[in-house]
């Protein structure tokens, strides 16, 4: 089909599975590209395969696509263009370039070598006669990837087809089908393959999910996106971080690199926390209270920076809140013994210390019981005394924890009732 040069894009997933990480950067490459171009981006479920299509998947992919941001040009659903596929197989039939064969009809093969240009690997010779006359359809009303692709990529006028280089053995085979319907053979680039940590093949083992299951451990789609681009393709420079727009504009198919891209999960963990740092606090106080389940709005304030500092996702919070920050949530329990600092063996002085903190901050309003004001009321006498000597046991008494926020952060979360109420069970456990 005639397209005026226009670039044309797809994503043609078969919805027999769902939406994973190494479809997700081919769909993003293929939106990159016909977005930097001005182009069209076109969707196409390929369901031939009537066993193992199911609708959930399709659901599942186009949800997937609209969560990410990569709005769709155009729909296409193949199990919806049968009599597409079948003038086509006609016309082969009529010219002689395919015929039945018992349960199938088959494509007669010239056993040419096939040589093509792959925008990312350059030239690519293959010979075909191993291939044989291969099967393209069951019957007229039941046509197969080779033969459905081919002509969807006509029709739909795709200038550029970016995919998984798991293809480059089905593109003879497409090219030789082009040439005998009289199509042009459009641009090819094929994608690296994504690799775990240890190089082998990507699986569930090293953190590759779907994409549902990244946007349930709340993970933000920018992130996905932008961690994504960099799996075997990068701008050039120490930039990092980058914006969809920002991708679309630096995007070029031949700074994608022939070697395998890493997954690398502890990267989408840093990418996500990035993302989340740009986030406004109000943003994150209703992610927080959401997942906790708090109405309290004062001290939602007050616990989401300390959160926010500790996460790489959201369901970290779930996880902090059940762990290290515990104590906000709950009495610590502790054994007494670790009340004493390193340098300070005696309970006894540490109890005092304990005892003089609670004065100080007991002299302290209940709307003044900040940090800055907390730390102002026992710092000269922790200075006087050892800061360890003092600090470490109020810090322990608070939160039962041998490794926790400072004291001062603590004691203004938890308000001065609650503060002074831990100091003294811990006095009363010396």
């Amino acid at each position: 089909m005639a397209n005026d040069n226009k670039v044309i894009t797809r994503f043609a997933p078969s919805p027999t599975g769902l939406f994973h990480i190494g479809s997700v950067r081919t769909a993003l490459f293929n939106y990159l590209y016909a977005k930097k171009h001005n182009g069209k981006f076109i969707l196409r479920t390929e369901d031939t395969d009537k066993e193992r299509s199911k609708k959930e998947y399709e659901e599942d992919i186009k949800n997937g696509l609209e969560w990410l941001g990569l709005e769709w040009d155009e729909f296409y659903r193949q199990s919806e263009r049968t009599e597409i596929y079948k003038k086509y197989l006609q016309k082969l039939l009529d010219k002689k370039r395919a015929y039945l064969d018992g349960d199938a009809i088959r494509f007669k093969n010239p056993n040419k070598k096939v040589v093509f240009s792959d925008i990312v690997r350059g030239e690519i010779a293959i010979e075909t006669e191993d291939v044989g006359d291969f099967v393209i359809a069951k019957n007229l009303d039941t046509p197969l990837f080779h033969f459905t692709v081919v002509v969807d990529d006509f029709e739909m006028g795709v200038t550029h087809i970016i995919r998984g280089e798991d293809h480059i053995p089905n593109t003879p085979r497409h090219i030789l089908l082009q040439k005998a319907l009289g199509f042009e053979t459009p641009n090819y680039a094929h994608l690296p393959l994504i690799l775990g940590t240890d190089r082998s093949k990507l699986s569930k083992r090293h953190g590759a999910l779907s994409v549902n299951e990244y946007r349930a451990q709340g993970y933000l789609p920018e992130a996905i996106i932008n961690f994504t681009a960099f799996i075997g393709w990068n701008p050039g420079g120490e930039r990092e971080i980058f914006s969809k727009e920002e991708l679309i504009k630096e995007f070029l198919l031949e700074k994608i690199q022939k070697g395998g891209g890493i997954f690398n999960v502890e990267r989408l963990d840093w990418c996500n926390r990035e993302y989340l740092k740009k986030l406004p606090i109000s943003n994150l106080e209703i992610r927080v209270a959401e997942e906790l389940k708090i109405q309290d709005e004062v001290f939602v304030k007050k616990i989401t920076p300390i959160i926010v500092d500790r996460i790489n996702k959201y369901s970290d919070i779930k996880e902090l809140a059940k762990g290290e920050l515990t104590f906000l949530f709950s009495e610590p329990e502790y054994a007494k013994e670790i009340l004493l600092w390193k340098k300070e063996p005696s309970l006894e002085k540490a109890k005092k210390h304990l005892e003089e903190v609670v004065k100080f901050l007991g002299a302290l309003d209940e709307n003044e019981f900040n940090q800055d004001k907390i730390k102002e009321a026992v710092w000269i006498y922790a200075e006087k005394e050892g800061k360890g000597n003092v600090l470490w046991p109020t810090r322990v008494a608070l939160t039962g924890m041998e490794k926790s926020p400072d004291p001062f952060t603590v004691a203004e979360i938890l308000g001065k009732e609650k503060t002074i109420s831990r100091l003294k069970y811990a006095i009363e456990k010396i």
